[in-house]
């Protein structure tokens, strides 16, 4: 207890005057350490500012500058002879279609083809049991034998008849002569008068006869014609050289005369139409190149890959659709190859003519604007700029440009996306390649000055 009270009272006790010098050299020490930091805190704090000022100044403009250069796609505008031309859509049409019913009613027979086959006109295609139709003209030509014998008996009757008014005529004539010399009496004359003037009456009625048979001889003749069409409609042929259709009816079955439903259906496959239509400016144009010596109409089937067929315009319409501004035309292919199948859509270029030295750039350069077209164009320095344009048709993935370019301008046909007016663009071939490299541009000192370590 004693020892901790007297600890106590030494700690509690002032420091002697011995102690206060130590404590005056510590503080200085401690003041000079604090400037030391501070010293070395600035400086690390000017080298940063030094090394941001001029160490990564350059970094960031050659970022800026490397972020303003725009790969793109660079064409040349050249000139070339551009074909005038109008495209469409249109679809196969065929030029004559025939629906093939039975003119008699009958038991079919015989099919004479195949379906799908192509037939010529005048084709045995059907045959129905004639044997009725035969027994019509047999029966027809009884009655017109019968009319025929009617004919010749009346003409003999009037033969005969004939000669008995020439005979009462000759004796009418002598009895003139007797009756003034007083040979006969008045009365015997007038009896032969009579008897000459019933005899001609009689002819003439004999005539009408005999017209009237005949009249009736003509009918029969007429009939046993009928009879005979009849016959012949027992076997049916192609009205038209085509393509045959699906067979509706098969052999055995009853055919009716004049059926709603056809047997077969034929259409013509060459030549054959291709109907399209225009817009009222387009056919403006084709009225003015009609008759040009390179005017042509061409077809092909979108996605085939059969050259285009060439034919000729058949039919401009006499009246242009008001409700689409648009007018209908026909081309007449002629299809040997059997292409072209009605229905077929296809697409239809007309050629008007070919206009000279046109300058022509790739389509893809052309950017639609809000008010009109525009290109960009690359300047020698690289830099682009916004130049409208005026475009004309379009021929193989080029397009006419009639107002805004000249022949040798550049223009940027892809990347526009990423362009502004001003901005500076580099070819994409270049950037593939990239910059020269710097032992390509300038040698080091060592070989330039033509020595060099060993």
């Amino acid at each position: 207890m004693n020892q901790n009270a007297s600890k106590q009272s030494t700690e509690s006790t002032p420091l002697s005057p011995e102690t206060k010098p130590e404590q005056k050299q510590t503080a200085p020490r401690r003041r000079s350490r604090i400037v030391q930091l501070a010293g070395v805190a600035g400086l690390v704090v000017v080298l940063i500012n030094v090394w941001y000022l001029f160490g990564s100044k350059p970094n960031k403009a050659a970022n800026r500058q490397r972020a303003e250069v725009v790969p793109v796609e660079i064409a040349t505008a050249t000139q070339s002879d551009v074909p005038i031309q109008i495209k469409s859509i249109g679809s196969v049409e065929s030029i004559s279609a025939v629906a093939v019913h039975s003119q008699v009613e009958g038991t079919l027979q015989a099919v004479h083809f195949t379906p799908g086959q192509e037939v010529k006109k005048g084709d045995l295609l059907f045959t129905i049991d004639p044997r009725p139709l035969q027994a019509m003209v047999a029966q027809a030509n009884a009655n017109l034998a019968k009319a025929v014998a009617a004919v010749d008996q009346g003409k003999q009757v009037l033969a005969k008849d004939q000669a008995t008014a020439t005979n009462a005529r000759t004796i009418m004539r002598r009895d003139v002569t007797l009756v003034e010399n007083g040979v006969i009496s008045r009365e015997e004359y007038d009896n032969a008068v009579a008897a000459s003037q019933a005899a001609d009456a009689t002819v003439r009625a004999d005539q009408s006869a005999v017209d009237s048979l005949n009249a009736a001889a003509k009918a029969e003749q007429a009939n046993v014609r009928n009879a005979q069409i009849q016959l012949s409609y027992s076997s049916i042929r192609a009205p038209i050289e085509g393509k045959t259709g699906n067979l509706v009816v098969t052999t055995g079955n009853l055919v009716r005369a004049n059926d709603t439903t056809p047997m077969i259906t034929i259409t013509q496959a060459s030549p054959i139409y291709v109907t399209f239509t225009v817009p009222e400016p387009d056919f403006l144009r084709i009225r003015e190149y009609a008759n040009h010596e390179n005017f042509r109409a061409e077809v092909s089937i979108p996605g085939g890959s059969q050259s285009a067929q060439g034919g000729k315009l058949s039919l401009i319409d006499n009246t242009v659709d008001a409700s689409t501004g648009t007018i209908r035309l026909k081309a007449t292919f002629e299809n040997s190859d059997r292409l072209l199948y009605p229905g077929l859509f296809t697409n239809v270029v007309l050629t008007l003519g070919t206009q000279q030295q046109a300058v022509v750039v790739p389509s893809q350069a052309v950017q639609i604007g809000q008010d009109n077209s525009f290109v960009y164009t690359v300047k020698p320095d690289m830099i682009v700029e916004v130049r409208k344009v005026k475009t004309g048709p379009t021929f193989n993935e080029m397009i006419v440009i009639d107002e805004g370019l000249n022949p040798g301008d550049k223009v940027v046909t892809d990347g526009q996306l990423r362009l502004v007016p001003g901005a500076t663009v580099q070819a994409k071939d270049q950037q593939r390649n990239g910059p020269p490299r710097s032992s390509e541009t300038s040698a080091p000192p060592s070989q330039s000055s033509g020595t060099g370590h060993k």
